[in-house]
């Protein structure tokens, strides 16, 4: 027999799951109440979509592998939630190397990178788990895992050494409770790129406590001249991954939504259960764009050499150049990335001595110059700012030259050892 609720006034609550997710980049960026100085035109260096200024276009083998997937009318249903199987066949190969090969089985296609994380993380941790994720780090793996109720603990990332893990910060993190580590390469925010035997050295770790790795691979191959990407299911024999990638920033289209999840499991650990768990959650969204799917052989067959090399060299170019002027701006020290789209600036805040943070240098500088950076702590990581280099070449030279007189003018230094400094020519 049923019993009717007593209720006479309207009391609805948000889910647990709504009140616990927080998006520190959404939430520090959109309560600044600073207003760029409206004499000077606002440049963006906060934004990590490299589509934004149109500078960089996807190939035009990529748009035209969509409009035949469209043409076709054979991509307008549902697809299985795991994906079309001529579409897991094109990332299978297009993932697999003469380390590893990759089985259609294995890959799961999910509505962009940040789902594949989604899924990975709530198919791997329980609420009162946790996993471990880098510091300076995304803040994405915060938000997906907290909303869920699983604790996140950071390993620290090393500045002085381009940004290696802290191996033994990494190893005194984990616990009984630990579900998995997120290993970022290429990195988000530090545009880091780690070495074989790096990578060979997290994995050792990861062995010794028989916990998983979640690698978040979306600027997989994104690598400048000098480096190389390394996979890291390409050197793990005995640790389960889950590698998470997509089109996203490779393919310059991170609207179209399409990522995917590939499974590494030598040694079958994660067929008792989340392999099950992996599918079953995929069914939520019952799957991802199916005209992108539909397209996904011929984008990731037919996209030219040469139209990865030509990202590669613009955004190699950039990052010179922003490394070459800004490590001239007293106060300010530039990390020189190895790839990605990203710089990280570390601020000598005892230089600029009216600032007490990262986030008000930031403001100030937004409000002076209409020049907008994302402060450190979006990234966990205060006194650093992170620097887009995707913008158009001339808005990054404006942009060099609006930091470094935003600097001279608040640089603790006496007005006349400023002058002496000169301003910084730029050459391009």
């Amino acid at each position: 027999m049923s019993t009717t609720p007593n209720r006479n006034f309207w009391n609805i609550e948000a889910s647990h799951i709504a009140k616990n997710t927080y998006n520190p980049i959404r939430s520090i960026v959109e309560n600044i109440v600073t207003e760029p100085n409206p004499n000077k035109l606002m440049i963006a260096l906060s934004i990590g979509d490299p589509t934004t200024f149109g500078n960089l276009k996807p190939a035009r083998e990529v748009i035209e592998a969509v409009k035949e997937s469209i043409e076709s009318g054979l991509f307008n249903g549902y697809a299985p939630s795991t994906g079309y199987q001529k579409a897991r066949e094109a990332v299978a190969e297009y993932s697999s190397n003469e380390f590893v090969k990759v089985d259609p089985k294995d890959v799961i296609l999910c509505s962009g990178c940040s789902c594949a994380l989604d899924l990975c993380i709530t198919a791997l941790a329980r609420p009162g788990q946790n996993i471990l994720i880098p510091r300076p780090g995304f803040s994405i793996y915060r938000t997906l895992a907290e909303g869920l109720g699983i604790k996140v603990k950071s390993y620290n990332l090393l500045p002085e050494y381009g940004w290696e893990v802290n191996l033994d910060d990494l190893e005194a993190q984990i616990d009984e409770n630990t579900a998995a580590i997120i290993i970022n390469n290429p990195s988000n925010p530090c545009g880091s790129v780690f070495s074989r035997g790096h990578l060979a050295d997290l994995l050792e770790i990861a062995a010794r406590y028989y916990v998983p790795i979640i690698a978040d691979e979306i600027y997989e191959h994104m690598v400048f001249p000098g480096r190389s990407f390394h996979p890291l299911a390409s050197i793990s024999v005995d640790v389960p991954i889950l590698s998470c990638s997509g089109l996203t920033k490779r393919f310059l289209v991170p609207g179209w939504r399409m990522g995917w999840i590939i499974i590494h499991d030598r040694q079958n650990i994660l067929d008792k259960e989340i392999r099950k768990g992996l599918q079953c959650l995929s069914q939520r969204i019952i799957g991802s764009n199916t005209i992108v799917q539909g397209a996904l052989p011929a984008i990731l067959q037919n996209t030219p050499q040469k139209f990865y090399d030509d990202v590669i060299e613009t955004l190699f170019e950039h990052s010179r150049l922003a490394y070459s002027h800004i490590s001239k701006i007293p106060g300010l020290k530039p990390i020189m990335p190895d790839g990605a789209m990203y710089m990280m600036v570390y601020i000598n805040l005892a230089c600029f001595t009216e600032f007490k943070s990262d986030l008000e240098f930031v403001q100030c500088m937004l409000m002076e110059e209409s020049v907008f950076c994302l402060p450190g702590q979006c990234f966990d990581y205060p006194s650093y700012i992170r620097l887009v280099i995707t913008v158009p070449k001339d808005m990054l030279v404006e942009a060099c030259l609006r930091i470094q007189d935003f600097c001279e003018r608040h640089h603790c230094k006496t007005s006349q050892t400023i002058n002496e400094l000169g301003r910084i020519e730029i050459e391009y």
